[in-house]
């Protein structure tokens, strides 16, 4: 099997993970925004593909859910997922895999720095999808987006920094091994 075939092989596999993963959520009865695998597969995705690959494969997954497929949270799809109150996440994923995947690259995988990568890209996704969620808010209500912020902070991202975390080390600890298998396999050796 040629390079470009494994690496649309894998691009597609952690797609697949991803659309398994993602729909799997937990409503919490506080927050519009429940607890998603999504982020999990991504961080996976990119600590064993790399940026580059990791991206495309949740563009991918994105663009699955975008047409209809219900793998997003909740087994829904359709671009009204995108203009609903978790939107702002979705869009946030993108650049988190973007942010963690350079630092996976940048630094050969070591954990100390993918892990200092997965927290900036979470950083950033947290901010695009409260943003857009304290717009969501706000909108048709007597509230501003500015006084909207807080709220949609306390709801977006507050119940859900611990459970990223352990989302983070997990995919670390266990996409450690993936990636060493996976990095043979493309070098043609025997595991």
């Amino acid at each position: 099997m040629n390079t470009k075939t494994k690496e649309i092989t894998l691009i597609g596999l952690m797609a697949a993970v991803t659309c398994i993963a993602g729909p799997l959520s937990l409503p919490l009865p506080f927050s519009p925004v429940p607890i998603s695998l999504t982020n999990l597969a991504v961080y996976f995705s990119v600590y064993i593909l790399g940026m580059k690959q990791g991206t495309v494969s949740y563009l991918v997954y994105l663009l699955i859910g975008l047409v209809g497929v219900p793998v997003f949270s909740a087994f829904t799809g359709g671009p009204a997922k995108l203009f609903g109150p978790t939107g702002g996440y979705l869009i946030g994923f993108l650049f988190m895999a973007l942010i963690s995947g350079y630092c996976v690259d940048r630094w050969n995988g070591r954990i100390a720095t993918s892990f200092i990568g997965m927290i900036s890209g979470t950083v950033v996704c947290y901010f695009f999808g409260t943003t857009w969620l304290a717009f969501q808010m706000s909108f048709g209500s007597n509230q501003t987006f500015v006084t909207m912020f807080p709220a949609a902070f306390a709801a977006g991202v507050l119940p859900f920094i611990v459970g990223d975390l352990i989302k983070i080390i997990l995919s670390l600890l266990i996409g450690s091994q993936v990636r060493v298998r996976v990095r043979r396999i493309a070098l043609n050796e025997s595991i």
